[in-house]
């Protein structure tokens, strides 16, 4: 059975997208993993750019709101929010046994500048949820190791 694994962040447009999709594409079957935002709004154009350059594909995806999960009475193991405090604050309080998280990242919806420069900063972004997915993912292996 898979790890079951939600991304919370505000607008679901830009962070949680992030990690959901290096998640998948880490984690491989390991991971059923999803993503949703507190107030849900719409896909950031730079980080479908960016995935898009990465061979992933989500420019027809819609965003999810948090609370239709909890609504639906959805589960999971892991309940990882990727912005500040306050939205780990806000974030729902799933049933089970769920493992909270907080990875903080700077939000691509706030970056100002020329559309090279705000690339240049989406991009910073990426590398900081590869490194925490990769983390996330070597821990997970070590802990479910069968000798």
């Amino acid at each position: 059975m898979s790890t079951r694994v939600l991304f919370v962040c505000t607008h679901n447009s830009a962070r949680s997208q992030l990690a959901e999709e290096y998640l998948r594409k880490i984690g491989g079957e390991r991971f059923q993993v999803e993503s949703a935002g507190l107030e849900p709004g719409t896909l950031n154009p730079y980080v479908v750019t960016l995935l898009a350059e990465d061979g992933i594909e989500i420019s027809a995806k819609k965003t999810n709101d948090v609370f239709d999960f909890f609504k639906q009475g959805r589960q999971y193991d892991y309940v990882i929010t990727v912005c500040g405090k306050d939205t780990d604050a806000r974030c729902p309080i799933f049933p089970g046994k769920v493992v909270r998280r907080n990875w903080p990242f700077d939000d691509p919806s706030t970056f100002t500048g020329t559309p090279e420069q705000i690339m240049g900063r989406v991009r910073e972004v990426r590398d900081q949820v590869l490194a925490r997915i990769n983390e996330f993912v070597q821990e997970y292996a070590e802990r479910h190791r069968t000798d």
